[in-house]
Formats: structure tokens, sequence, C-alpha cells
């Protein structure tokens, strides 16, 4: 049996996360790129960067898994305890094992034993992120803000928020 496994991202992940972002298939070119030097950051400096990542691998036994995701969320500059979901992402190979799920539950227990009481995350509300989404809905995130036109004329910024205390 695969048992999926997270742990923080290293080096030899980058390649993998770059092609499951590219994978994923909603992601501009500029936002992979982006993606890209969010990680590259993390890799660089670790934790100083304030973009803590971290992998989702299936593993077989002991050794080396096949990275099938990752996430990364760090502290929102100038609050107390408030935190911002950068990334999760599931190579869509994988996707409906749960492995989003564990992600984010992941992030928000990182977050509470940080001190952390409320995670953020933004997304867009073009069709192609509609089961994006359900997906946050679904983990219990409530839509807070919506500016239209944000992106896009036609594609509005969505932020969703979760008390991650209790």
């Amino acid at each position: 049996m695969i048992e999926p496994r997270l742990r923080p991202l290293v080096a030899s992940d980058r390649a993998a996360v770059e092609r499951i972002i590219a994978a994923v298939a909603v992601f501009s070119p500029e936002e992979i790129d982006i993606a890209l030097e969010l990680v590259d950051e993390w890799l660089e400096i670790g934790e100083e960067s304030g973009y803590l990542t971290y992998v989702i691998e299936e593993t077989a036994g002991t050794g080396k898994g096949t990275v099938r995701g990752f996430v990364c969320f760090g502290p929102t500059p100038l609050t107390e305890g408030t935190y911002d979901l950068y990334w999760v992402a599931v190579d869509p190979a994988a996707q409906g094992r749960g492995y989003g799920q564990r992600l984010l539950a992941f992030a928000e227990s990182e977050v509470r034993g940080l001190g952390g009481r409320l995670l953020l995350i933004e997304t867009a509300s073009h069709e192609a992120y509609a089961a994006t989404v359900r997906f946050y809905e679904r983990a219990g995130y409530e839509l807070v803000s919506r500016i239209p036109n944000f992106y896009r004329a036609g594609d509005d910024k969505l932020t969703f928020a979760k008390d991650v205390t209790g």
C-alpha cells in the first residue's frame, strides 16, 4: 500500500512542483513563475522567507516517494495571527485521493501551532476556478470579499477565510 506523507519541500522536489503546477492547467506562465519564486525563496532561506512550503508524497516502504502535491503559506505582513495560503496544488493524476484536503488541513494545523488564528485564501472567480472554489467551501472556508473585475473584466478576486483556532 502506498502511504502519503507530508514533509518540507527540498531542492530535489522543485521539478515535480513545477510539473504539478503546469499540469493543473489553470495557471498562466506568469503565475507559475511566481509560484516557483516562492519555492526558490523557501529553498534559499527557509522559514525566514515567510513562505512555509511542504509537499505530499506517495511512498512505498521507506524509499523516496513521488511528489503528488504541495502547499505554500505564510504569515500576512503587518498582522497578528493572520496567515495567507499562497498555493495548494495536487497533480491531476492524483486528484480525488484526499491529498488537497490533507495539504489544507496540514497548513491549518501548522498555522494554529504557530499561534495563528486566521487563514486567508485568494482566488479568481473565472469558471476555470469553479472546482477550486467548491474545494475551499467544502473545507469550511467562508467567502468574505469579492472585488469585481479584479484580474480582468468578468474575473473577480475572491477572498476566503477560516478561523483555525477551533
